[in-house]
């Protein structure tokens, strides 16, 4: 019978569960069956699209996929696997321009995503009682704009953006843009596909991250290309950061040997 779509207690529509049945690669869960049964449910924070992965808990990690990626992209998925071994549920969701928003007209800029993670972590505190957060790329910058102060009681951040402005301007050398010609045009599309904003820049440039008090594990690529070793070195030290570099790796994680690492970091510090 098909069941209609309800609404919880704070009025987020939340669909029909619906069930995937999940083929199991080398790196999710090698000592498993090769077929694994998870619970997913689509549901609606506000106009967010998100998911909620595993049955009922009082324990949610929330997720935050990175630039050109999207709330069920094989890190969450991989995250949600263990977490689901540990009693855990996982709570993830579009950003601006990515996913089910790819059409929205909303661009990717920091003020909307900072409002939309805080959205989510208002509905995660309402919904469970213990949160922690896993953040890939640039969806771990947001986090650090928006949750600095939030009770969250561990953070795994993957190949994270921890400075924006040292990226910015790197983008901005690599391509002659100066500052003075974005501040002019405001926006400024670059070879790469990446749009750079006069408005972005400047917020950022007003708002370095100074306070991050959750205890945090990094997996970092050797070779990242977009966060350079002395950043994210001094971020770890900075803030107290479990740090663990995987040698030859660039930003994206994507490769079997890659998510295989990946996997196993997971699992070992949940």
């Amino acid at each position: 019978m098909l069941q209609k779509a309800i609404r919880d207690t704070t009025g987020t529509k939340i669909e029909p569960p619906y069930f995937v049945r999940l083929k199991i690669k080398p790196y999710f869960c090698p000592n498993m069956t090769n077929v694994f049964i998870m619970q997913k449910t689509a549901l609606r924070i506000s106009h967010i699209p998100a998911i909620t992965w595993g049955s009922k808990s009082e324990k949610v990690i929330i997720a935050i996929h990175g630039n050109r990626s999207n709330k069920a992209d094989t890190p969450i998925e991989i995250v949600a696997q263990n977490a689901l071994l540990n009693d855990y549920q996982v709570l993830s969701f579009d950003l601006p321009e990515h996913g089910d928003r790819i059409n929205e007209g909303i661009p990717c800029k920091v003020r909307s995503c900072v409002k939309d993670l805080t959205t989510v972590m208002q509905y995660a505190k309402t919904n469970w009682k213990h949160i922690d957060l896993f953040a890939n790329s640039i969806g771990a910058y947001f986090s650090l704009l928006a949750y600095p102060e939030e009770v969250i009681g561990k953070a795994w951040f993957l190949s994270p953006i921890v400075d924006m402005r040292r990226l910015i301007e790197n983008m901005m050398t690599w391509f002659s843009i100066t500052e003075e010609e974005l501040k002019r045009q405001q926006t400024i599309s670059t070879p790469i596909g990446q749009k750079l904003y006069w408005d972005y820049y400047s917020f950022v440039k007003d708002h370095p991250i100074s306070h991050w008090n959750t205890p945090t594990h990094i997996l970092y690529g050797g070779k990242d290309e977009l966060c350079e070793n002395d950043v994210i070195s001094r971020f770890a030290e900075q803030f107290s950061c479990q740090l663990e570099i995987v040698e030859g790796s660039e930003h994206y994680f994507h490769t079997q040997e890659q998510l295989t690492v990946f996997n196993e970091w997971i699992g070992r510090t949940l």
